[in-house]
């Protein structure tokens, strides 16, 4: 057996090394330039595009076989720059019909490709007349002018310019392979590209590329992967007056807030906008992208409505979303009014270049709805955002056991902000109210709270400095808690000098609870604070700094003994200190002239010649020394004679 192995393997080395010879020969006496201009041609036939080659070139026929043309360029671009050039076109030939003296590209591979695509005003871009050539020479079958079905791109570079809306944007750094549709219909692209400092995956495949690039109809599968968002889309796709796409596009990421930055859109604040997914049906027609049937969950939040995204002539997101619950803790949280550690008032200046960036129209439905310790029942609110103005809206909101209705606006220009609000809390619990919003339990009972206030500012802090507006307040059938004031004042009442002792506990009930603010450059002043109860009655006057976060008020506690009857006893009070823990001191001076055995004293030491006689008791009764009487005359001395 062994030795008919070696009378095979005799003619087969022959005929290898004769083949070899011939190679050699046959690339000695093939004409390399007509080999040159062959792929030329072939190049030329095959985009149907006007290709200039720089006509330095190699060819080698043995022992590879292939063909590399230098600076090829392709016209087209802006202000007279190509919109095609290649450093290197790299082409194999085929080896078969190469020994019968035919020169056929079996693949190209470009190096260094850069592509400049300039849209114009007008519609369409600079690459709209090449890509209607290229479709004119791309005839798959027997008579189709390509004879290669595989481009590669080696380290390429994209470059899109827009100058009606400031856009330019580069892709380098490509490395893609493309299966051209030679023979088949088909067309398939996969490959890696850098884009803002980010390594993509992607793959593309179409399964007619002439109809769609024609306008017609075909299916498409798109895949995009890096670090920030991964991004699918299977439908189908066509090109007539516009691009138009169509089917189920499903995107995911770790953080939505670094995939919108990385894809240009910054989104205000630090919080929230973490891990996201989305599943919708899509309709892009040109610039405009339609979602249906959506479902998207951000940061554990699932809605489901509809999306429509528009960048013509600006960047405009509509959208009309539903959920079950929603925790937009993460994005109040971002919203800091006060300074870090400390209970002043914010003064760092906001950020709020990004909403200049994108229009927003969002209507928003919610069963429930969690804000850091506020909860809300059913809620339905909307958003709208155009130019850098935030209107947002609220048409009804179950909170505090009542109904939010109200308004907030932001229109933010060059240097300041300006806000504005309207709101109405209706029988809300009053209790639940002053927890959430002063963080103690204070106030019980039921209550209205109104209000409309206007602010401008470049930061919180400034935004109190101009504080102006009203606030009011009723409540019924209620109590303060942690005060009783009517325990407090009949023991006035009966020792007025015996000290208020420990007075911050046990209840104040009332019926009706009436407060009055207007707000004056961030100066908030009492027109009317009332609490009428059927043991006691509380009025309070004066204002309290909102920059400062400080009060100064005065009061009147008065006694009652009958609804009608007149005060069995007041008491003047005042309110003065830090919001966050006043102090409350009652008048000395009328629990003075209320006790018995002081006030006639406090009335003699006012008048002159009473306070001298006081004086002069004061002394002896403290045992002072009486004046020095004068010294007696000394008598005469007797003479001694």
């Amino acid at each position: 057996m062994a030795q008919g192995i070696r009378r095979l393997g005799t003619p087969i080395a022959a005929c290898l090394g004769i083949a070899a010879v011939g190679l050699v020969a046959l690339a000695w006496l093939i004409d390399r330039e007509a080999v040159y201009r062959s792929v030329e041609d072939q190049l030329r036939a095959a985009s149907g595009l006007d290709l200039a080659f720089g006509g330095d070139a190699e060819v080698s026929l043995f022992p590879g076989t292939f063909v590399t043309l230098r600076n090829v360029t392709l016209p087209g671009g802006a202000d007279g720059a190509p919109a095609l050039s290649v450093d290197e076109v790299k082409t194999n030939l085929r080896l078969v019909p190469l020994l019968m003296r035919r020169f056929e590209v079996a693949d190209v591979t470009l190096v260094h490709p850069r592509v400049i695509v300039t849209h114009r005003a007008e519609g369409g871009s600079n690459w709209t007349p090449i890509v209607a050539r290229l479709v004119g020479a791309m005839k798959p079958g027997d008579n189709s002018a390509l004879s290669f079905s595989e481009i590669k791109v080696e380290d390429g570079t994209l470059t899109y310019r827009n100058d009606s809306r400031h856009i330019l944007e580069t892709v380098s750094g490509a490395d893609v392979s493309l299966a051209w549709p030679s023979i088949a219909r088909s067309f398939a692209a996969t490959g890696q590209f850098d884009w803002r400092g980010t390594r993509v995956d992607g793959s593309l495949s179409v399964n007619d590329f002439l109809a769609a690039l024609g306008g017609e109809r075909s299916g498409l599968k798109a895949r995009v992967t890096s670090a920030p968002l991964k991004f699918a889309f299977d439908g189908a796709i066509a090109n007539r007056t516009s691009l138009m796409l169509d089917g189920t596009l499903t995107a995911d990421g770790a953080s939505l807030r670094e995939a919108l930055r990385w894809s240009g859109h910054d989104l205000p604040g630090t919080g929230g906008f973490g891990r996201f997914a989305l599943k919708a049906n899509a309709n892009a027609v040109g610039s405009s992208v339609a979602l249906t049937n959506v479902n998207m969950e951000i940061d554990g939040n699932a809605t489901e409505g509809v999306l429509t995204y528009a960048s013509d002539p600006r960047q405009m997101l509509q959208a009309t979303l539903a959920a079950d619950t929603l925790d937009i803790t993460p994005y109040i949280d971002a919203v800091r009014v006060l300074a870090s550690g400390a209970h002043d008032w914010s003064r760092q200046p906001f950020d709020l270049k990004s909403l200049a960036a994108t229009d927003l129209d969002i209507r928003l439905s919610a069963a429930r709805i969690t804000a850091g310790a506020t909860r809300f029942g059913r809620t339905a609110l909307g958003a709208n955002l155009r130019n850098g103005t935030l209107a947002l809206s609220v048409g009804e909101a179950q909170v505090f056991g009542g109904i939010l209705r109200g308004s907030f606006g932001l229109a933010n220009t060059d240097a300041t902000s300006k806000l504005t609000t309207q709101f109405q809390l209706t029988d809300i619990d009053l209790e639940a109210f002053a927890a959430d919003l002063f963080g103690n339990r204070r106030l019980a009972g039921r209550g209205t709270l109104t209000g409309l206030l206007q602010a401008s500012g470049a930061s919180p802090y400034e935004l109190t400095q101009s504080l102006d507006g009203t606030v009011n307040l009723t409540g019924h059938d209620g109590a303060l808690i942690g005060f009783d004031v009517a325990q407090l004042l009949r023991r006035l009442e009966r020792r007025p000098l015996s000290g208020v002792g420990e007075f911050r506990s046990g209840r104040t009930p009332f019926t009706t609870l009436n407060v009055a603010l207007k707000f004056d450059h961030g100066i908030a002043s009492t027109e009317d604070a009332r609490i009428e109860g059927p043991a006691a009655r509380l009025t309070v006057s004066g204002k309290a700094d909102v920059p400062a976060r400080e009060y100064d008020l005065k009061g009147v506690a008065s006694l009652l003994s009958a609804p009608d009857a007149p005060p069995a006893f007041e008491l003047p009070f005042v309110i003065q200190g830090p919001w966050e823990d006043p102090l409350i001191l009652p008048d000395s001076d009328a629990l003075i002239r209320r006790s018995p055995a002081s006030a006639p004293l406090l009335n003699a030491v006012r008048d002159n010649r009473a306070r001298d006689a006081v004086r002069s008791v004061i002394e002896r009764f403290k045992g002072a020394p009486k004046p020095d009487a004068a010294p007696a005359p000394t008598p005469p001395t007797a003479n001694a004679n």
